[in-house]
Protein backbone atom coordinates (compact mmCIF):
# COMPACT_ATOMS: atom_id res chain seq x y z
CA UNK A 1 0.00 0.00 0.00
CA UNK A 2 2.56 2.31 1.15
CA UNK A 3 4.93 1.47 -1.53
CA UNK A 4 2.19 2.11 -4.39
CA UNK A 5 1.87 5.96 -2.87
CA UNK A 6 5.60 6.75 -3.40
CA UNK A 7 8.04 3.43 -4.33
CA UNK A 8 11.54 5.30 -2.78
CA UNK A 9 10.12 5.92 1.08
CA UNK A 10 11.55 3.80 3.76
CA UNK A 11 9.63 1.12 5.82
CA UNK A 12 10.24 1.57 9.58
CA UNK A 13 8.57 0.53 12.29
CA UNK A 14 5.77 -1.69 11.10
CA UNK A 15 3.28 -2.94 13.59
CA UNK A 16 -0.10 -4.35 13.28
CA UNK A 17 -2.56 -2.06 14.98
CA UNK A 18 -3.15 -4.66 17.51
CA UNK A 19 0.62 -3.97 18.67
CA UNK A 20 0.34 -0.27 18.87
CA UNK A 21 -2.76 -0.62 20.62
CA UNK A 22 -0.90 -2.74 23.24
CA UNK A 23 1.98 -0.92 23.44
CA UNK A 24 -0.42 2.27 24.51
CA UNK A 25 -2.33 0.47 26.99
CA UNK A 26 0.71 -1.56 28.79
CA UNK A 27 0.98 1.31 31.97
CA UNK A 28 -2.89 0.84 32.47
CA UNK A 29 -2.30 -3.26 32.12
CA UNK A 30 0.94 -2.86 34.54
CA UNK A 31 -1.00 -0.83 36.93
CA UNK A 32 -4.13 -3.30 36.73
CA UNK A 33 -1.88 -6.40 37.45
CA UNK A 34 -0.01 -4.58 40.42
CA UNK A 35 -3.26 -3.66 42.14
CA UNK A 36 -4.51 -7.53 41.25
CA UNK A 37 -1.18 -8.77 43.15
CA UNK A 38 -1.69 -6.22 46.04
CA UNK A 39 -5.19 -6.85 46.45
CA UNK A 40 -4.64 -10.33 46.58
CA UNK A 41 -1.94 -10.32 48.76
CA UNK A 42 -3.88 -7.70 51.24
CA UNK A 43 -6.51 -10.04 51.12
CA UNK A 44 -4.64 -13.46 52.12
CA UNK A 45 -2.79 -11.22 54.88
CA UNK A 46 -6.81 -10.25 56.16
CA UNK A 47 -7.43 -14.52 55.85
CA UNK A 48 -4.71 -15.07 58.35
CA UNK A 49 -5.59 -12.61 60.37
CA UNK A 50 -8.73 -13.77 60.55
CA UNK A 51 -8.10 -17.22 61.09
CA UNK A 52 -5.18 -15.94 63.95
CA UNK A 53 -7.53 -14.04 65.64
CA UNK A 54 -10.27 -16.59 66.20
CA UNK A 55 -7.84 -19.37 67.02
CA UNK A 56 -6.21 -17.50 69.60
CA UNK A 57 -9.43 -16.59 71.07
CA UNK A 58 -11.16 -20.09 70.98
CA UNK A 59 -8.28 -21.47 72.37
CA UNK A 60 -8.29 -18.85 75.26
CA UNK A 61 -12.05 -20.13 76.07
CA UNK A 62 -11.06 -23.81 76.40
CA UNK A 63 -12.11 -23.51 79.91
CA UNK A 64 -15.04 -22.18 79.39
CA UNK A 65 -16.07 -24.89 77.18
CA UNK A 66 -15.22 -27.45 79.51
CA UNK A 67 -17.61 -25.76 82.59
CA UNK A 68 -20.37 -25.38 79.51
CA UNK A 69 -19.87 -29.55 78.84
CA UNK A 70 -19.88 -30.62 82.65
CA UNK A 71 -23.10 -28.75 83.23
CA UNK A 72 -25.11 -30.17 80.75
CA UNK A 73 -23.85 -28.18 77.61
CA UNK A 74 -23.81 -30.73 74.24
CA UNK A 75 -20.56 -30.31 71.21
CA UNK A 76 -23.25 -28.99 69.03
CA UNK A 77 -24.70 -26.28 71.48
CA UNK A 78 -20.87 -25.19 72.51
CA UNK A 79 -19.53 -25.76 68.83
CA UNK A 80 -23.14 -23.28 67.65
CA UNK A 81 -22.47 -20.46 69.97
CA UNK A 82 -18.99 -20.07 68.89
CA UNK A 83 -19.85 -20.00 64.96
CA UNK A 84 -22.60 -17.35 65.62
CA UNK A 85 -20.12 -15.52 67.62
CA UNK A 86 -17.27 -16.12 64.63
CA UNK A 87 -20.25 -14.97 62.42
CA UNK A 88 -21.35 -12.08 63.91
CA UNK A 89 -17.57 -10.66 64.12
CA UNK A 90 -17.20 -11.28 60.28
CA UNK A 91 -20.70 -9.69 59.63
CA UNK A 92 -19.87 -6.65 61.42
CA UNK A 93 -16.19 -6.94 60.06
CA UNK A 94 -17.28 -7.03 56.06
CA UNK A 95 -19.59 -3.83 57.11
CA UNK A 96 -17.08 -1.91 58.36
CA UNK A 97 -14.55 -2.72 55.75
CA UNK A 98 -16.94 -2.39 53.08
CA UNK A 99 -17.82 1.30 54.08
CA UNK A 100 -14.10 2.06 54.18
CA UNK A 101 -12.96 0.11 50.73
CA UNK A 102 -16.50 2.14 49.01
CA UNK A 103 -15.15 5.92 50.89
CA UNK A 104 -10.78 5.01 50.03
CA UNK A 105 -11.52 3.29 46.82
CA UNK A 106 -12.49 7.10 45.03
CA UNK A 107 -8.52 7.27 44.90
CA UNK A 108 -8.48 4.69 42.58
CA UNK A 109 -10.61 6.27 39.93
CA UNK A 110 -7.55 7.01 37.50
CA UNK A 111 -5.49 4.13 37.93
CA UNK A 112 -8.38 1.54 36.76
CA UNK A 113 -8.81 0.48 33.11
CA UNK A 114 -12.12 -1.07 32.31
CA UNK A 115 -13.19 -1.71 36.21
CA UNK A 116 -15.81 0.34 38.01
CA UNK A 117 -14.68 1.26 41.27
CA UNK A 118 -17.85 0.06 42.59
CA UNK A 119 -18.11 -3.28 41.16
CA UNK A 120 -20.39 -5.71 43.43
CA UNK A 121 -18.92 -8.71 41.92
CA UNK A 122 -14.94 -7.66 43.62
CA UNK A 123 -16.84 -6.78 47.14
CA UNK A 124 -19.17 -10.23 47.10
CA UNK A 125 -16.14 -12.14 46.20
CA UNK A 126 -14.13 -10.83 48.53
CA UNK A 127 -16.82 -10.57 51.37
CA UNK A 128 -17.43 -14.32 50.95
CA UNK A 129 -13.89 -15.18 50.98
CA UNK A 130 -13.41 -13.39 54.42
CA UNK A 131 -16.46 -14.84 55.79
CA UNK A 132 -15.61 -18.38 54.98
CA UNK A 133 -12.41 -17.83 56.28
CA UNK A 134 -14.22 -16.62 59.24
CA UNK A 135 -16.62 -19.35 59.77
CA UNK A 136 -13.25 -21.75 59.16
CA UNK A 137 -11.50 -20.61 61.49
CA UNK A 138 -14.22 -20.57 64.06
CA UNK A 139 -14.99 -23.98 63.49
CA UNK A 140 -11.48 -25.78 63.50
CA UNK A 141 -9.86 -24.51 66.82
CA UNK A 142 -13.61 -24.67 68.22
CA UNK A 143 -14.45 -28.40 67.10
CA UNK A 144 -10.75 -29.39 68.76
CA UNK A 145 -11.48 -28.16 72.12
CA UNK A 146 -14.84 -29.66 72.19
CA UNK A 147 -13.29 -32.85 71.53
CA UNK A 148 -11.29 -32.46 74.67
CA UNK A 149 -12.33 -34.70 78.21
CA UNK A 150 -14.17 -31.30 79.93
CA UNK A 151 -12.44 -32.54 82.87
CA UNK A 152 -9.43 -31.77 81.55
CA UNK A 153 -9.73 -28.61 79.83
CA UNK A 154 -10.75 -27.99 83.69
CA UNK A 155 -7.78 -28.77 85.04
CA UNK A 156 -5.63 -27.37 82.29
CA UNK A 157 -5.62 -24.33 84.33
Amino acid sequence: MVQSLDADRPLDQVATLEALRNDNIAPERLNATLFTAFAVLALLIAAVGVLGVLAFTVSQRTQEFGVRMVLGAQQGQVLAMVMKEGALLAIGSLIVGGVAALGLSRFLVGFLFEVEVTDPATYLSVGAVLCLVALVAAYVPTRRATLVDPMEALRSE
